[in-house]
C-alpha cells in the first residue's frame, strides 16, 4: 500500500471511504489515495495441507480489465502446477478484477470453479457476487477463497464471502492466520503449498504472514501487497504498512525470479505483459 498519510489503526470501509469522496469513480481514479486498517483481533485456524485442484488464469497483453469485468483468455494446454490428486490440466481460463474503491479482489476461474484471492474492505461482498454473475456464476461455485495477508483492507468480506460461499475452503499465510476473523477454519499454507493448482509464494514482509498466488501454467502472479502500482510505476509494499522492510525487499528479489507475464496486484492497475522482468528491475533498484 501507498503513503497518504493515514495511519494503520484506522479500520476503514468501503462506504466510508466513497463517502469522502463522493463518488465511486473517484475513488478508482485516485489511486494513490490508499489505506491499511488493523486487522481483526482473533480468527480461528486450522493448519492442514491446502486442497488442490488447477484453476488459473493465461496471461495476455492488453488494457486494464474494467470493474467487475471479466478478462476471457485462452490458455495453451499444459502441464498443471504440483497439486494434489483430483486436480485436471490446462485450459480456457479467465481472471475477473473487482474494483472496490482504493483496493482489488481477484477470482480466477477455470473448469466451472471459482477461486476469490482477497475479499477487500468490509461491505465487498455484493461486489464480488456481482464480479461472479458476470461470469455467470455464484457463490456455489467458489471453491476456494486466499487471503493474501490479514490488513483488514484484504479480508475485511472474509466472513460474508465464505458463509455466502458454504462450499469454500479459506486460506491464509500461517504467521497471519490468528489476526483473521473467519465464520470456519482457515488452512494455514506455507511456501510451495498449493491451492487449486495455484502455487503459494511466501512473500513475508508486508506482514509476516504475507503470500502471494501463482499460477506456473498461464504465467500469472497475484502479489497482494508484496507489489503495487501507481500511475504505472511498479513498487514495493509501502513502507508505512510494512512490518519487516528487510523481508519485504527480499520478497520483492524473490518474485523478481519467478517466470510470469502479467502481475495483479491488490492496490492499482495490473501489469498485462512483460511483467517479471519489470519486478526483477524493482529488485534490483
Amino acid at each position: 500500500m501507498f503513503n497518504v498519510g493515514m495511519t494503520s489503526r484506522v479500520l476503514l470501509t468501503r462506504r466510508a471511504f466513497l463517502a469522502d469522496l463522493g463518488r465511486g469513480s473517484a475513488a478508482i481514479a485516485v489511486l494513490s489515495v490508499v489505506g491499511c486498517g488493523q486487522a481483526p483481533t482473533s480468527a480461528s485456524s486450522t493448519p492442514s495441507s491446502a486442497s488442490s485442484r488447477p484453476s488459473a488464469a493465461t496471461a495476455s497483453s492488453g488494457p486494464t480489465t474494467p470493474a467487475s469485468a471479466a478478462t476471457r483468455l485462452n490458455a495453451s494446454p499444459g502441464p498443471s502446477a504440483a497439486a494434489t490428486p483430483g486436480g485436471s490440466g490446462g485450459g480456457e481460463a479467465a481472471w475477473t478484477r473487482v474494483e472496490l474503491g482504493f483496493v482489488s479482489a481477484y477470482i480466477l476461474v477455470r473448469d466451472g470453479e471459482a477461486v476469490v484471492i482477497d475479499t477487500g474492505v468490509a461491505g465487498s461482498d455484493d461486489e464480488i457476487k456481482t464480479a461472479l454473475g458476470g461470469l455467470g456464476l455464484g457463490w456455489s461455485d467458489v471453491g476456494h477463497v486466499i487471503l493474501t495477508h490479514k490488513h483488514s483492507d484484504h479480508a475485511g468480506s472474509v466472513v460474508p464471502v465464505m458463509t455466502a460461499a458454504t462450499g469454500a475452503q479459506g486460506y491464509a499465510g500461517a504467521a497471519d492466520l490468528r489476526a483473521i476473523i473467519a465464520p470456519r477454519p482457515l488452512t494455514a499454507v506455507t511456501d510451495g503449498a498449493t491451492v487449486a493448482g495455484f502455487r503459494i509464494v511466501a512473500t513475508p514482509g508486508h506482514t509476516l504472514g504475507h503470500i502471494s498466488v501463482l499460477d506456473e501454467t498461464n504465467g500469472i502472479l497475484v502479489a497482494g501487497d508484496a507489489l503495487g502500482t501507481v500511475g504505472g510505476t511498479l513498487a514495493g509494499s509501502n513502507p508505512q504498512f510494512t512490518e519487516d522492510a528487510a523481508a519485504a525487499k527480499a520478497s520483492v528479489v524473490k518474485l523478481g525470479n519467478l517466470r510470469f507475464e502479467t502481475l495483479l496486484v491488490g492496490h492499482g492497475d495490473p501489469i498485462e505483459g512483460g511483467a517479471s522482468a519489470q519486478v526483477k528491475a524493482l529488485g534490483r533498484g
